[in-house]
C-alpha cells in the first residue's frame, strides 16, 4: 500500500479472469469466469457456517496485496482447518448477489481501501452491508481493506465502518486524522494482554511488512469504543516507538462482531503461521464460531497454488 487515493474502481471492475488451478483442497477457481456478482463458491453442506470473501480492486505491484490470490488462500485455509470443520467460504470479485449476502455469517474484505466504497454503486453497497450488519452478520477487513479516503467520511471522520468494525485506516486525504503506512524491515507484532479468543494459539512474531499505525478509532481521544478490544500491538515507528494497535475487534450492539488487521502487505507473509492464525482466528470469531483453545490450525500453504502475480 502507498498512502494515496486508489485509482477509480471502474478501471479494475472487470479484472482479467484466470485459469483453473489445482490445490490440496481440490479444484480452485482462480478467478475463472467471475462476474461482478458471482465468484468461486460451492454448495454448502447443511448446517455449515458461510464466510463471504469480497475481493475489491487493487493496483499494487506483484507480490504486494495480491488480493485475488489472498481471497482464494483464505477460502482454502478456512475450509481446510485441521481442528475446526463446518465452514464454507465463497469468494467474489465485485459486489455479491442477494443469495450470497443472505447466507453469510460474516463478510471478509480484501482490496485497496474499503471495497464497498471503491466498487460501483457505493451507496447501494453500503445500504446492502448495513442490512447485513443489522442482522448481526460479522465483518472483517484485511490490510488496506481497513482504509477510507477523505471523500468517504464526514468532516469529523464518521463512517459506518467505524461502528461496524471499531476503527479504520485513515488515508492522508481524510480531513480529521491521518494514519501512516511504512514498510518496516523488522516489525514485531505482540499479542495484547487479553484472554480474547482471537489471541489464542499465536505468539509474538517479527516480519518485514507494513503494519499501519495511528489508526483511527473515534472522536474520544482516538480511544477504542467500550466494546472494542485491542488484539495486537507493535512498537512503531522505530525512531519514536509507542504501542500501536495493529489488530482489534468489536462486539456490536446489533450482536454482530467486527475484526480489523492491518497486515499483510506482502503476499509471502501468509506463510507466517502466527500471522495466519491471528487472521483466521479473527474471521472465525467474527462468524460467531468458537475459536479452538489452541487457535485455528492450518498447514503452511503453497502460495503459488493460488495463482498470484508473484510470490
Amino acid at each position: 500500500m502507498t498512502n494515496q487515493p486508489n485509482r477509480p474502481a471502474n478501471e479494475r471492475a472487470h479484472a482479467s479472469r484466470r485459469r483453473f488451478i489445482k490445490t490440496t483442497s481440490g479444484l480452485v477457481a482462480a478467478g475463472a469466469a467471475v462476474s461482478p456478482t458471482h465468484g468461486w463458491s460451492d454448495e454448502p453442506a447443511d448446517g455449515s457456517t458461510r464466510v463471504l470473501i469480497i475481493v475489491g480492486p487493487s493496483s499494487h505491484p506483484p507480490g504486494t496485496h495480491e488480493v485475488e490470490a489472498g481471497g482464494r488462500l483464505m477460502k482454502h485455509a478456512l475450509e481446510q482447518m485441521e481442528n475446526l470443520s463446518g465452514i464454507q467460504a465463497d469468494v467474489v470479485e465485485g459486489w455479491p448477489d442477494q443469495s450470497l449476502r443472505d447466507a453469510a455469517s460474516t463478510v471478509v474484505f480484501i482490496g485497496d481501501l474499503f471495497p464497498p466504497n471503491r466498487l460501483p454503486n457505493p451507496q447501494q453497497n453500503l445500504a446492502d452491508l448495513d442490512e447485513m450488519m443489522q442482522r448481526g452478520v460479522g465483518i472483517a477487513c484485511i490490510h488496506y481493506a481497513t482504509g477510507l479516503l477523505g471523500e468517504d467520511v464526514t468532516s469529523d471522520g464518521d463512517h459506518p465502518l467505524l461502528r461496524w468494525m471499531g476503527g479504520y485506516f485513515a488515508n492522508r486525504s481524510c480531513p480529521h486524522h491521518e494514519s501512516f503506512a511504512r514498510v518496516f524491515p523488522e516489525a514485531t507484532i505482540t499479542p495484547a494482554e487479553t484472554d480474547h479468543p482471537v489471541t489464542r494459539g499465536w505468539k509474538e512474531f517479527t516480519l518485514r511488512d507494513e503494519p499501519y499505525f495511528n489508526n483511527y478509532f473515534g472522536t474520544e481521544g482516538n480511544q477504542l469504543a467500550p466494546k472494542a478490544t485491542v488484539l495486537a500491538t507493535s512498537m512503531l515507528p522505530p525512531e519514536a516507538p509507542k504501542g500501536e494497535t495493529v489488530a482489534w475487534c468489536i462486539e456490536r450492539e446489533d450482536t454482530g462482531r467486527g475484526f480489523g488487521v492491518v497486515m499483510p502487505h506482502y503476499y509471502k507473509n501468509w506463510r507466517d503461521e502466527d500471522l495466519r492464525r491471528l487472521i483466521l482466528n479473527g474471521i472465525v470469531w467474527s462468524a460467531k464460531v468458537e475459536v479452538p483453545a489452541e487457535g485455528v490450525k492450518t498447514k503452511s500453504p503453497n502460495l503459488a497454488d493460488f495463482n498470484p502475480k508473484s510470490v
